[in-house]
C-alpha cells in the first residue's frame, strides 16, 4: 500500500513541477511539458524507482473512469440525443471499418496473421479528446469538426475494448464469432448505458431530497458527488458491461442536475464544481506524466528489437497513415464535410492514454514475448506520431487564434486602477489607522502588488497579535472592505459600458472581487 502512496504522490510532484514549468513556454501546450517531465522521471533512477509500473485495471479505474465522468457532466443530453446518429457513425461504425482495414492491411503488408492484426488496430481506434485539445491549443478549429471529435472520443473507447476481446478471442481460439461479438458489443454498450443512466438518476434523486432537506450535510454530498464514477465503472465492469460508457451516461445525467440545481446549495455547487476543475486539471496532467514514464521505459525495455529490426517502427507507420485515410473518407463522404474539415478530422484521431491502457490489458501469457514486444512498440509509434504530425500540420491547416496579450496587458491596467479606486475609496473613511494598514494590504494583495518581504512582516505582525482587533475594529475592516470592492464593482461597470473589451475579461474580475466579497461576509470562510 505504501508503494502505491509513494508512486503516485511522485507522479503528482511531477504534475506540479511540469505545470510550473509550462508558464515559461506559453506557446508550447501543457501535454508536451507533462509528457517531458515523465520521461525526465522515468530516466532518472531514483524517481523511476519509485514508480510502480503501468497497471492498466488501476489506470482505467481511478484515472480514466473519473476524467470521462467529469467530460460527460461537460455535455448537454440534448446534445447526444440530436448527434445520436453521427455518435453511432463515428464511435461504432468508423471504428470496426478502421480495425478491419488496418488489421487487414497491416496483415497482407506484413504477414503478422489477421488475428494479431485485428489485436493492433482494435487497440488504436480509441481516441483522445484531451490530447486534441491540447493539439490545437492556440489554433482556430472549426466547430462542427470539434464537436464531432468530442463525442467520437467519449464513446469509441468502448467499441475498441470489444474489438481488442473479439481479436483476442479470436488469437486463442482460432475462431471468430461475428454473432457472439456483436452480442457481447451490445450487451456491453447498451447495459454500460441503461447501468450507468439508472444509478446516477437514482443517486441524483437522493442527493436531491438531500439538499432539500433540513438534515443536507455539503461534505456528505460531495463524498457522493466524487465517489459516483468508482462505484459505477465498477459495478459495471463486474457485470461485463462497458464502465466507459457507463460513467459516461452518468455524467450526462449530473450535467442537467447542475444546471437546475445550482442555488438550491451555492456552497455545495461551488465547491463542486471547484473540486470538479481542479481534479480533471490534475488527472489530464496525471495522465501525460504517465504517459512520458512508460514510453521511455518502453524503449529501455525493448532496446535490442528496436536496433534489431524496423518492424515495428514500418507496421506502426502504416497502420497511422491508414487511420488517416479513412478518417478522411468518412468525413468527406458520410459526414459531408469540406476537404479542409475532413483533413482536420482525419488529423483529430489523436491516441492517448486509452490506448494505452489497451495495449497493457493484453496479457503476454496470450501472446508470445516477442509478439507482446512488438505490439508494444508498434502502439507506442502510433501514439507519438498521432500527436506529433498533427500538432506540425495545424500549425499550417488552422489559423492561429487572436492574440490576446495586448488585451490581457490592458486588463493589467484596469485592474491597478480598480485596486486603487478600492484604496481610494478606505483612505477616505473615518477609521482606526491600523485597520486601514491592514486592509490596504488585503486590497494591495488583489494585483501582487505586496512582495514577499511585505508578507512576512504582516506574518510576524499576526503571530505577534498585531492584528488581534477588538469586536469595533472588526466591523470596521468588514465595512471598508465592503465599501472598498463596491468602489471596485462599480469602476468595472463603467468599464464595461465603454465595449472596448470582451466581457469574459470583466467577468472574471468582477467574479475575483464577489469571492472575496464572500471571505469577507460569510461565516464559514471566516477565520480566526
Amino acid at each position: 500500500m505504501m508503494e502505491v502512496f509513494v508512486s503516485s504522490i511522485t507522479i503528482v510532484i511531477a504534475v506540479a513541477i511540469a505545470n510550473i514549468l509550462a508558464r515559461f513556454v506559453p506557446n508550447l501546450s501543457n501535454t508536451y511539458i507533462n509528457l517531458a517531465v515523465g520521461i525526465v522521471f522515468g530516466l532518472i533512477p531514483y524517481t523511476d524507482k519509485l514508480i510502480l509500473n503501468f497497471d492498466n485495471e488501476v489506470f482505467m479505474f481511478l484515472i480514466v473512469a473519473p476524467l470521462l465522468y467529469f467530460e460527460g457532466q461537460q455535455t448537454r443530453n440534448n446534445t447526444i440525443v440530436r448527434q445520436a446518429g453521427s455518435i453511432i457513425g463515428t464511435a461504432v461504425l468508423l471504428a470496426v471499418i478502421i480495425a478491419v482495414v488496418v488489421g487487414w492491411s497491416i496483415n497482407l503488408i506484413f504477414a503478422l496473421g489477421f488475428p494479431l492484426a485485428l489485436i493492433m488496430a482494435s487497440i488504436s481506434t480509441p481516441t483522445d479528446a484531451t490530447a486534441f485539445g491540447s493539439v490545437v491549443e492556440g489554433r482556430q478549429v472549426p466547430q462542427n469538426v470539434e464537436k464531432n471529435l468530442k463525442l467520437e472520443s467519449l464513446f469509441n473507447d468502448a467499441t475498441g475494448i470489444i474489438l481488442l476481446a473479439a481479436g483476442m478471442a479470436w488469437f486463442e481460439t482460432g475462431h471468430l464469432s461475428f454473432a457472439q461479438n456483436a452480442g457481447s458489443f451490445l450487451y456491453s454498450a447498451i447495459g454500460g448505458m441503461i447501468l450507468g443512466s439508472v444509478i446516477s438518476f437514482l443517486l441524483m434523486l437522493f442527493r436531491q431530497m438531500l439538499l432539500r432537506s433540513h438534515i443536507n450535510v455539503i461534505s456528505s454530498q460531495t463524498i457522493i458527488f466524487l465517489i459516483t464514477p468508482f462505484v459505477i465503472y465498477y459495478l459495471a465492469e463486474e457485470l461485463q458491461m462497458s464502465g466507459i460508457i457507463a460513467v459516461v451516461c452518468a455524467g450526462l445525467i449530473n450535467n442537467s442536475e447542475a444546471s437546475r440545481s445550482r442555488f438550491s446549495s451555492p456552497h455545495q455547487f461551488h465547491l463542486g464544481v471547484s473540486l470538479m476543475n481542479f481534479i480533471s486539471e490534475v488527472l489530464n496532467s496525471f495522465v501525460f506524466v504517465v504517459l512520458g514514464i512508460t514510453l521511455i521505459r518502453i524503449i529501455r525495455d525493448n532496446f535490442n528489437e528496436i536496433t534489431h529490426s524496423l518492424v515495428w517502427l514500418w507496421v506502426g507507420i502504416v497502420m497511422y497513415l491508414i487511420s488517416l485515410i479513412i478518417r478522411y473518407l468518412y468525413a468527406q463522404f458520410v459526414l459531408r464535410n469540406t476537404s479542409k474539415d475532413s483533413i482536420v478530422f482525419s488529423l483529430g484521431g489523436i491516441h492517448g492514454a486509452v490506448t494505452l491502457a489497451m495495449v497493457f490489458s493484453v496479457s503476454s501469457k496470450v501472446l508470445s514475448l516477442q509478439k507482446f514486444n512488438l505490439l508494444v512498440l508498434v502502439e507506442t509509434v502510433v501514439i507519438i506520431l498521432s500527436m506529433i504530425v498533427p500538432t506540425i500540420l495545424f500549425r499550417f491547416i488552422l489559423p492561429g487564434t487572436e492574440n490576446d496579450s495586448h488585451i490581457l496587458d490592458q486588463m493589467s491596467v484596469i485592474r491597478e486602477k480598480m485596486v486603487q479606486r478600492g484604496i481610494g475609496r478606505v483612505k477616505k473613511m473615518d477609521i482606526d489607522e491600523s485597520v486601514r494598514k491592514s486592509v490596504i494590504y488585503d486590497l494591495q494583495d488583489q494585483n501582487a502588488d505586496n512582495t514577499t518581504g511585505d508578507f512576512l512582516h504582516q506574518w510576524r505582525g499576526v503571530n505577534q497579535n498585531a492584528f488581534d482587533f477588538d469586536e469595533d475594529q472588526k466591523l470596521q475592516e468588514r465595512r471598508a472592505l465592503m465599501y472598498a470592492f463596491t468602489e471596485e464593482r462599480k469602476y468595472l461597470h463603467d468599464i464595461s459600458l465603454e465595449h472596448k473589451f470582451d466581457s469574459k475579461y470583466i467577468y472574471s474580475l468582477t467574479s475575483e472581487i464577489l469571492l472575496s466579497e464572500s471571505l469577507v461576509l460569510d461565516p464559514i470562510n471566516q477565520q480566526e
